[in-house]
């Protein structure tokens, strides 16, 4: 299966960023670097269907 891109924006430097999501995976928690600032980021991966995750970025260590 493919991996999804997902928009996040950042929680310390608010810029936006695209994330990829591997669907096979479920409903998932991770730790991902910011693509612009490189400050970790928990990523939140939950599922409305098979084909549309959603994505929340949070510090962390907040």
């Amino acid at each position: 299966m493919e991996l999804i891109p997902v928009a996040v924006q950042c929680p310390h430097c608010w810029e936006h960023f695209e994330a990829l999501v591997d669907p096979s995976q479920g409903e998932q928690e991770y730790v991902e670097d910011c693509h612009v600032c490189c400050q970790p980021l928990l990523f939140t991966v939950s599922w409305e269907d098979p084909e549309t995750p959603v994505v929340s970025a949070s510090p962390e260590n907040p």
